[in-house]
C-alpha cells in the first residue's frame, strides 16, 4: 500500500503551509480544528482524523473531542477521556506517538465497536506539543485497512501537530484577548451613559446603573447597545 509517493509528500508540505498560514489568520477556534483535520486528512489520505484537546476548566481535567472531518454520528457525538484513558491518554501522558496496525486487536484501543462500524483498521497517533514540551491535545488518523505508517509519516505528521498546537493557542488567545478588550469598551461605553444620565436626569450612580439594566432586559439588547443609544440620544440632543 503506497503512501509517500512525489505526490503526497507535495500534500504534506502544503498541509504544513496551510496550517502555517492559519496560525496568523483570524479564524475562530471551532473553524480552525475543521480545517486542520480535513487539511491533515486529505494530506495523510486516512479514512478519518480527529482532534482531541485537553480541557483544564474543570477540577478533573479531561480529553474532548474537538473535531472530525467524518460524518458518521457514531464518531462525532460529544465524547471525552480521562488524562490516561485509551490510546489518546497513553499520547497525552507519554507525549509520543503511538502506531497501532490493528485497533481491533489492540487492548490500548478501547472503541472497538466504533471501529467495527466504521470499517477501521490501523491508526496513528500524535501529540499537540508546543516549544515547552507541553501537551495539548492529540491528532489521530485512521485508515480502513492495515497500514504500517512509516517514520517519514510519523514525522511529517509531528510537524503538523506541532503546526497546530501553535494554531491553537494562537487562536485562544486572540479570542481571549478580544473578549476582554470587548469588556473593556463595554465598561467604557456603559460608564460613558451613566454619566449622561446623571447629568440629565438628577440620577444617583447606581441608579443609573439600574436605569440602564432595566432597559436591557425589557428591550432584550445588551447593556452596551442600551449604553450606546443613550450616548448617540444625547449626541444628536447637544447638536
Amino acid at each position: 500500500m503506497e503512501r509517500l509517493n512525489t505526490k503526497t509528500y507535495g500534500e504534506y508540505i502544503k498541509a504544513l503551509t496551510d496550517i502555517s498560514h492559519a496560525i496568523t489568520s483570524e479564524l475562530y477556534l471551532e473553524d480552525l480544528l475543521k480545517l486542520i483535520v480535513m487539511v491533515t486528512a486529505n494530506a495523510m489520505n486516512v479514512t478519518i482524523c480527529s482532534l482531541w484537546l485537553i480541557d483544564e476548566t474543570q477540577d478533573s481535567p479531561k480529553i474532548r473531542l474537538k473535531a472530525t472531518q467524518a460524518i458518521a454520528p457514531e464518531y462525532v457525538k460529544d465524547r471525552s477521556l480521562n488524562p490516561s484513558e485509551g490510546v489518546v491518554g497513553y499520547v497525552v501522558t507519554e507525549k509520543q506517538p503511538l502506531i497501532i496496525k490493528n485497533v481491533l486487536k489492540s487492548k490500548r484501543f478501547k472503541e472497538k465497536e466504533m471501529a467495527r462500524k466504521l470499517g477501521l483498521a490501523s491508526m496513528m497517533g500524535v501529540p499537540l506539543k508546543l516549544k515547552d514540551e507541553k501537551v495539548i491535545g492529540v491528532l489521530n488518523c485512521f485508515t480502513s485497512e492495515p497500514y504500517d505508517f512509516s517514520e517519514t509519516e510519523v514525522n511529517l505528521l509531528t510537524a503538523v501537530a506541532n503546526q497546530a498546537a501553535v494554531a491553537i493557542l494562537n487562536t485562544e488567545l486572540m479570542v481571549k484577548t478580544k473578549v476582554i478588550r470587548e469588556e473593556l469598551e463595554t465598561r467604557k461605553t456603559v460608564e460613558r451613559a451613566k454619566e449622561i444620565l446623571i447629568k440629565s436626569r438628577g440620577m444617583k450612580v447606581d441608579e443609573a446603573y439600574r436605569w440602564i439594566q432595566k432597559r436591557s432586559m425589557d428591550s432584550r439588547k445588551s447593556i452596551r447597545h442600551v449604553a450606546e443609544a443613550i450616548i448617540l440620544s444625547d449626541e444628536l440632543y447637544q447638536g
